[in-house]
């Protein structure tokens, strides 16, 4: 089932003290600004749940994984002001997902664009199928893929970043991902990808939850500052959306 929702939908099951996130938008799975309000709140709520051990983070569908932020939404913005909240939607969540205090386990089952990139990066583990490949396509358009190359930088590092973001037109393939360290594995298919997803964290779910606490700590060691940093790219972002090239790419997008 895939929603029908214009603002798209958020649904949250707990079962065996993993709580499953599941997002979806009839627009690829893609962001408009509600949804990632709804996010960034549902982390922040199953980060203080005690009932909760692990958190995966799943989209609808067999299709793409996420399409990134709201195009819709994208086109319309028309001062600084509301430019810099569009893409500090991507940004709060990133911080979110960040000082959860429970480990995030990524499932992408499909294609995954700009800030669906980011989600995955900000993830502590993903697992992906072969179709999951991965494209920064944000500099094509005149803008950058600012807020979330710091999440994108740190799991696959700065030559991955290059290349991605600097190759805007380029699909890169999953197992291209997984050698840079974005996805632990990559599955041939969705019923693999599910059977793994489903022994891991119920393994990861059982361990002691002060050691997984202190794990995740580490591996966000040295990032406090992101709750500056990414406000700040989300600025540079909302400025550059409003610049000539910007909306001449995006008019030409539209048709």
């Amino acid at each position: 089932m895939t929603t029908s929702r214009e603002n798209g939908s958020l649904y949250t099951n707990i079962e065996n003290k993993i709580a499953t996130i599941e997002f979806g938008h009839p627009a690829s799975n893609s962001f408009p600004s509600v949804l990632l309000d709804r996010l960034e709140k549902e982390i922040n709520k199953l980060s203080e749940d005690e009932t909760v051990n692990v958190i995966l983070l799943k989209s609808e569908g067999e299709k793409a994984f996420c399409a990134g932020a709201s195009f819709n939404e994208l086109i319309e913005i028309d001062d600084l002001q509301t430019g810099k909240e569009f893409f500090s939607g991507f940004a709060r969540v990133i911080n979110a997902m960040r000082k959860c205090k429970k480990l995030i386990v990524g499932r992408v089952q499909g294609k995954t664009v700009g800030g669906g990139v980011g989600l995955v990066a900000a993830c502590d583990y993903a697992m992906a199928t072969d179709a999951a490949a991965i494209k920064l396509s944000e500099l094509s358009i005149g803008i950058g893929p600012f807020v979330i190359a710091p999440a994108v930088e740190r799991k696959m590092g700065v030559d991955a970043l290059a290349e991605l973001s600097l190759a805007a037109h380029e699909w890169k393939n999953a197992y291209w991902a997984q050698e840079k360290g974005l996805y632990a594995r990559v599955f041939e298919s969705i019923k693999d990808l599910d059977n793994e997803i489903e022994i891991f964290t119920e393994k990861l779910a059982s361990y002691n939850p002060q050691a997984l606490l202190e794990m995740k700590k580490i591996l966000w060691k040295n990032t406090d500052h992101w709750t500056q940093l990414l406000e700040e790219r989300a600025a540079v972002s909302g400025e550059l959306v409003l610049s000539d090239f910007t909306k001449n790419a995006l008019a030409k997008f539209k048709k």
